[in-house]
């Protein structure tokens, strides 16, 4: 029994010493909480979006990050809206941008815009800017067509009477909300624009009607309902400037006559090239010919030397052609003193 109790006196300062290694931690980890969590939490309570620190140190395990979310709830709950802490994690924990929705959230309640925090989630995760789309949609904005920061700064059609017009468009329009899902952009608005003006300019009958009432490019453009299956609704269609360019007309027909002048130049070569393969083939030909008559030249002596031999040619009658062809000879140097004789 004394050798218990001596042990216990032994052992009492270290279980004193441990409880008092024990009791510094706790202490230290309550400071470190109070430390990493307090202010939020004191924050929270204050303005009556309450939340635990339990719940803190949870999102703190989870990754999330609790300032941007007990912050996003505090300005919900000050602006009257109602959006649980869960909710926000959710969102944050999918990739959203909590204050960006919270913010449109509150914009589309203040100017009785019908939107749910389930529509304004689905929109920041589809990637568009949900609270930029509420503005648009509160303030319209203007959009310039052709966009100038693609390099172009004129949407360039030609009339009927080939005289070219260079115009720039300014269109208004309000995001459309309930199509922001799936809408097209502003570059399609731009391009649809675009055509319009285009296809306008294209079916005017002269480039003057069109300056005399440019009006007429907004009211065509706009009845074509350009605004269909975008994240806009076009308000209006405003022809900000309007100039002549070059005749492209006259400048076609040039190069058409061009053109023609060319292919008939190719066809004189042609041509000229198949007469002078035809004058060579008749050359040719004549030199065949002129061999030919040689050839048949030749045979006459063999003839006459066969008449004499056989009796039917005689000395005289040799004579009598020698003369014909002398006559003959004499005949032609009379009639073409010029002719060379052979």
């Amino acid at each position: 029994m004394n050798f218990n109790l001596s042990i216990l006196a032994a052992m009492n300062p270290a279980l004193k010493i441990g409880l008092s290694v024990v009791a510094g931690v706790i202490v230290l980890g309550f400071l470190g909480l109070l430390f990493a969590f307090g202010r939020l939490w004191v924050q929270a309570w204050l303005s009556g979006a309450r939340v635990t620190i339990a719940e803190l140190i949870g999102m703190s395990l989870r990754k999330v990050n609790a300032r941007t979310i007990v912050l996003s709830r505090i300005t919900a709950v000050q602006a009257g809206l109602d959006i649980s802490q869960r909710d926000l994690e959710s969102h944050y924990l999918a990739g959203g941008r909590v204050p960006n929705v919270v913010r449109a959230l509150i914009a589309a309640n203040r100017a009785n815009i019908e939107l749910s925090f389930n529509v304004a989630t689905a929109i920041d995760l589809a990637g568009r800017d949900i609270l930029e789309a509420v503005q648009t949609s509160v303030n319209p904005k203007v959009i310039d067509c052709p966009d100038p920061t693609k390099g172009r700064v004129t949407v360039d059609a030609v009339a009927q009477d080939g005289i070219q017009l260079k115009a720039k468009a300014r269109v208004t329009v309000r995001a459309n909300i309930d199509r922001l899902i799936g809408g097209a952009t502003e570059e399609t608005i731009i391009a649809r624009v675009g055509e319009g003006i285009v296809t306008t300019i294209g079916s005017a009958i002269n480039y003057k009607s069109v300056l005399e009432n440019p009006d007429n490019i907004s009211k065509a453009v706009l009845s074509k309902g350009l605004d269909a299956g975008t994240a806009f609704e076009i308000l209006s269609i405003d022809i900000a400037d309007v100039d002549v360019g070059e005749n492209i007309g006259a400048q076609l027909q040039k190069a058409q006559a061009y053109a023609d002048q060319e292919r008939a130049k190719a066809e004189a070569e042609k041509r000229r090239s198949m007469a002078i393969a035809r004058q060579q083939e008749m050359k040719a030909l004549v030199h065949e010919n002129r061999a030919k008559v040689v050839l048949a030249e030749a045979e006459i002596p063999k003839a006459m030397a066969e008449a004499f031999r056989s009796g039917n040619f005689g000395i005289m009658d040799y004579y009598r052609m020698k003369n014909i062809q002398a006559d003959t000879s004499m005949r032609g140097s009379i009639a073409d003193p010029g002719k060379k004789q052979e």
